[in-house]
């Protein structure tokens, strides 16, 4: 299966990996290599407790809007 990830960084220089199909579905790390690592660990947990899913959405961009 293939997931789309959203990767951040915040504040403190930590990357933030996060994945819009499943719900909870994040982790965070200090470099890049190891938030790729973490982010499979955490879709394989989050696939087992919430089970396979149904539809996932075709990944369109990402947009920045300031308000």
């Amino acid at each position: 299966m293939q997931f789309d990830v959203v990767v951040e960084k915040d504040s403190e220089g930590y990357f933030v990996a996060t994945v819009p199909a499943l719900h909870g579905c994040h982790t965070q790390a200090k470099n890049l290599d190891r938030i790729m690592e973490r982010i499979k660990e955490a879709i394989e947990l989050c696939l087992e407790v919430e089970g396979v899913v149904d539809e996932q959405l075709g990944f369109v961009g990402v947009q920045r809007v300031t308000v």
